[in-house]
């Protein structure tokens, strides 16, 4: 009796095939900006066919949005930390430097690219919005991680992490006609100095 043919080079063959075209979607988002980022670039810089982009995604929008949260998922959610890195016990000078992290790298100007585009596209910003919330909150548990148990308990902790994100994420804009030092921002001093005020007064 005749064995079937082994299945997993073909589905190895089509995951590869999808890594690269996630891969070159975020990069192009990355590098090259929304407009520019087309299925036929993303063919281009992926070095497959049309009909595999289209085979897996049957959209524009769906591949973009896809293509950001797999790199999301990649860097655990947000944060392209490892473990050690992540469990700073508590400490609340180098949780916000991690946290400032955050937003810089591919994912957050990719990210950028699909939340300006949006503005101008119901469909998209239909499609990007549930996705977003996720992340968010996956991003939220490891901020959470990141101050400990005895910080996040803290009555006035959800005001701080509110204002931290949104101050940190328009720092962050300004990053993308000013690359500079990130480690050498003067807010930090600031956002470290509220932190301690909020958290420990």
């Amino acid at each position: 009796m005749a064995l079937s043919p082994p299945t997993l080079p073909v589905q190895a063959r089509a995951w590869d095939t999808r890594e690269r075209i996630l891969t070159a979607a975020v990069t192009c988002l990355a590098d090259e900006g929304y407009s520019a980022t087309t299925t036929s670039r993303i063919q281009e810089i992926a070095g497959v066919s049309r009909g595999s982009i289209l085979h897996q995604f049957p959209s524009r929008e769906d591949l973009l949005i896809a293509a950001v949260q797999h790199l999301a998922a990649q860097r655990d959610g947000g944060l392209d930390l490892d473990e050690e890195t992540l469990d700073v016990g508590g400490d609340i000078d180098r949780a916000i430097d991690v946290m400032w992290s955050m937003f810089h790298g591919a994912l957050f100007r990719a990210s950028l690219e699909l939340w300006v585009a949006s503005a101008h596209d119901p469909a998209l910003a239909a499609a990007l919005g549930p996705r977003e919330r996720e992340l968010g909150r996956r991003n939220r548990a490891r901020i959470q991680r990141l101050f400990g148990p005895r910080h996040t308990s803290h009555p006035r902790f959800n005001d701080l992490i509110s204002l931290m994100h949104n101050s940190m994420r328009g720092v962050a804009l300004t990053y993308s006609f000013d690359p500079r030092d990130i480690a050498t921002d003067p807010h930090l001093d600031v956002w470290r100095r509220a932190a301690h005020h909020m958290l420990e007064a």
